[in-house]
């Protein structure tokens, strides 16, 4: 297994944040589950380690259907919410967008075997995870948005993380971070050739893969300040999602769990139809939003 520096450190079981406390010495509170944002589970607060999940997962990796470049990874079963990370593979090296907290050495030699990552980039503080771990593992920088960074749990004297400070950065060529806020102030997307990576920036949801044609008024996306606990965007943060992505093209989007990927090149306008829906539906009907067209 990957010797990993944090590997005694406090590990939340619920949302699988990493803090600069041992497993031994504890804490009675998860800032990031204590945000109405998240939750803690009815259970109660709990904790573990990466040591003492050792064992109790595996990481698998699934080929995405449509574009070889780009690989879900997970682990099964899950610790903490359950997202994926996605390996994007390009010519000007490998980048690894959003993580999960359980890595394991079947993992790193199958992303070493890919050619390695080049950079890290986490779209929003429940994914943080255990970053520095997986930044430390594969020697390189992770990337987050800087007003975000209140949100960190551990100090970083490695100096792997990159905190941007724009709406839009380059990660590498052809690889560009999006900051859309919304969900938090610094969330991000990630743009890639013809994908949108989401995350749950932008969240897919069931009615996405209904069979063409879809019926009227039917959404592919909604837009949640907190997604368990379904707490709605504001209007403002919808229309600042869609300003943040409506100047690059994509005909694919691809969500914070496995399986929400959406296709088609109509991915952009469904994403418009969806803001439109949403804001429509919360009661402002005369919003400037709902004028906007492709």
């Amino acid at each position: 297994m990957p010797d990993f520096e944090g590997e005694d450190l406090l590990v939340c079981v619920a949302c699988g944040t990493q803090f600069d406390v041992s497993y031994d010495h504890g804490l009675s509170k998860c800032k990031i589950c204590e945000d109405p944002r998240q939750f803690i589970p009815a259970s109660g607060q709990a904790w573990t380690s990466l040591r003492r999940e050792r064992g109790r997962h595996k990481n698998e990796w699934k080929q995405d259907s449509h574009d070889d470049r780009i690989w879900s990874l997970y682990a099964d079963p899950k610790l903490g919410i359950g997202e994926r990370a996605i390996l994007i593979k390009t010519s000007h090296g490998n980048v690894i967008w959003d993580l999960f907290a359980y890595l394991d050495d079947d993992l790193v030699k199958f992303i070493q075997h890919q050619g390695g990552v080049k950079a890290i980039v986490i779209s929003h503080p429940h994914f943080y995870t255990t970053h520095l771990d997986w930044a430390a593992t594969f020697k390189c920088p992770v990337f987050i948005h800087a007003a975000d960074s209140e949100w960190l749990s551990r100090p970083d004297p490695g100096g792997y993380r990159r905190l941007i400070n724009s709406v839009t950065q380059e990660i590498i060529p052809g690889v560009t971070a999006i900051q859309t806020g919304g969900h938090f102030p610094g969330s991000l997307v990630l743009h890639f050739d013809k994908h949108l990576f989401i995350a749950d920036s932008i969240m897919t949801v069931q009615a996405a893969y209904a069979p063409h044609p879809r019926p009227q008024g039917m959404n592919t996306y909604s837009f949640l300040w907190s997604i368990p606990n379904m707490i709605p965007m504001d209007p403002t943060g919808i229309e600042r999602i869609w300003n943040a992505v409506k100047d690059f093209d994509f005909e694919a989007t691809h969500g914070l769990m496995l399986g929400m990927d959406i296709y088609g090149t109509d991915c952009k306008q469904r994403v418009l139809d969806s803001a439109q829906i949403q804001i429509k539906r919360m009661g402002y009907s005369s919003h400037a939003l709902l004028k906007e067209k492709l």
